[in-house]
């Protein structure tokens, strides 16, 4: 534990009650709570740290022109088997093919032919941003709203659509494999808070307010090479511990993301308490969740670029009471 990092964000005993976890988290959201600090009307959190300053500089990390996408494509072969909440892979339908045209189907339309299609999926399936609609801590979610604003209609308060044009800065690549000299990590490792402090520095990169951080545990490189998603969206997975909390929350990061399915490591390291971090940093702190990205060839260009630091845009698709969105990424060098 460091001088500056908190006693209940520093390592975790796995021994600890359900009380005494309970107890823990709670501590947790009081610890690193935002809500109020931009207006009790506030829907973006901690996205506010993305001055106009700091979309500036982000700006002058395109120097080369490379540009790499750290979306999964969206198709029926996807990572969802149901696991979790009964998702499902994309189904893809055409209204009107090539085979329409041919039978004549378009004929009374003057010259011009057309083919179009219709997409129906969950909107976090795929490579994706939680809204902050989309998480509850003791029946409220981000800046105390409770739950009857989020109902069968939608999200009246929090919807993704108040990101829309929010999301764009300095993007920050931890490759924790790289850092621990591995392909992946395996499922249940965990990446705390000193970690991540020693991966930023392993890559030289320096962490600044309202940057978007994407840590990579490599677990999109493993699926790859057995050849099947498993049990992906709902089993065991590497990935954040809960001393990350101080770290995320201390370096007043906007946005984060992994390449697994919730972010968290899995099982989680809480009795009792499910996906602590969505509670302490989603709910509490205002802190937007990406999940499901594909950060193997962004890894792969932060070595040939030699940094890790890049300018970073994923708008969410503007769906009005929506409690997720999926997103195309796009890290500029």
């Amino acid at each position: 534990m460091t001088e500056t990092e908190p006693r209940a964000a520093a390592g975790i005993d796995r021994t600890m009650t359900e009380d005494e976890s309970i107890a823990l988290v709670d501590d947790l959201c009081l610890r690193y709570r935002n809500w109020g600090r931009w207006g009790h009307d506030d829907q973006r959190g901690t996205l506010n740290f993305i001055t106009p300053e700091a979309l500036v500089y982000a700006a002058t990390m395109i120097r080369t022109g490379r540009i790499v996408s750290c979306g999964l494509p969206f198709r029926s072969d996807g990572p969802q088997s149901g696991g979790f909440g009964g998702r499902t892979n994309p189904v893809h339908s055409m209204l009107q093919d090539g085979g329409d045209i041919a039978l004549g189907a378009q004929d009374d339309i003057a010259l011009l032919r057309y083919t179009d299609d219709a997409i129906t999926m969950p909107l976090q399936c795929g490579t994706q941003w939680d809204a902050l609609a989309h998480i509850f801590y003791r029946g409220q979610m981000y800046n105390g709203h409770g739950l009857e604003h989020v109902t069968s209609r939608g999200a009246f308060i929090n919807g993704i659509e108040n990101i829309a044009d929010a999301v764009a800065g300095r993007g920050v690549l931890l490759d924790v494999p790289l850092y621990r000299g591995v392909d992946w990590l395996d499922p249940g490792d965990s990446i705390g808070s000193s970690e991540l402090t020693a991966c930023a520095e392993a890559q030289d990169v320096e962490i600044r307010s309202g940057d978007i951080v994407l840590v990579r545990t490599g677990q999109i490189a493993q699926v790859r090479a057995r050849g099947a998603w498993g049990d992906y969206d709902s089993g065991p997975a590497p990935g954040l511990g809960l001393s990350a909390a101080h770290w995320f929350a201390g370096h007043e990061i906007s946005a984060l993301a992994t390449d697994t399915w919730g972010a968290e490591v899995l099982p989680n390291e809480t009795p009792g308490v499910f996906q602590p971090l969505h509670l302490i940093l989603l709910v509490n702190a205002g802190m937007t969740f990406g999940e499901i990205f594909d950060l193997e060839a962004l890894a792969k260009a932060c070595h040939d670029e030699g940094r890790y630091e890049f300018f970073f845009t994923a708008p969410p698709l503007p769906i009005t009471g929506a409690v997720g969105s999926p997103i195309n990424p796009l890290a500029i060098f």
